[in-house]
């Protein structure tokens, strides 16, 4: 399980996945029909995610199923963005669909 931190266009959102990484080509597929079509991507340790956000964090991995590979934890940038430190964020994730 991945927890991330995506900076889009409307804001920050905090996401959940099990997909391997952040960049990987099928959770930007499914960002991409949402909407998400550039973003810079921050892993956050799983375990502090679960800290902070506790048993909302529990309602929405449960809900999480192999079908069903992306779950939006926060969508209050506000939040979402003030909850983690720059130090507790792993390496930027950059992504860009390029239109011609």
């Amino acid at each position: 399980m991945k927890a991330g931190l995506l900076f889009t266009g409307s804001g920050p959102i905090l996401i959940l996945t099990s997909f391997e990484s952040l960049s990987d080509p099928n959770l930007v597929q499914k960002l991409a029909l949402k909407g998400i079509k550039k973003f810079i991507a921050y892993e956050i340790p799983e375990g502090l995610v679960r800290q902070k956000y506790g048993q909302h964090f529990n309602i929405i991995l449960g809900d999480l199923k192999q079908t069903d590979d992306l779950r939006i934890l926060d969508y209050d940038g506000h939040h979402a963005f003030y909850s983690f430190s720059f130090k507790e964020m792993g390496d930027p994730v950059y992504h860009e669909t390029i239109l011609s």
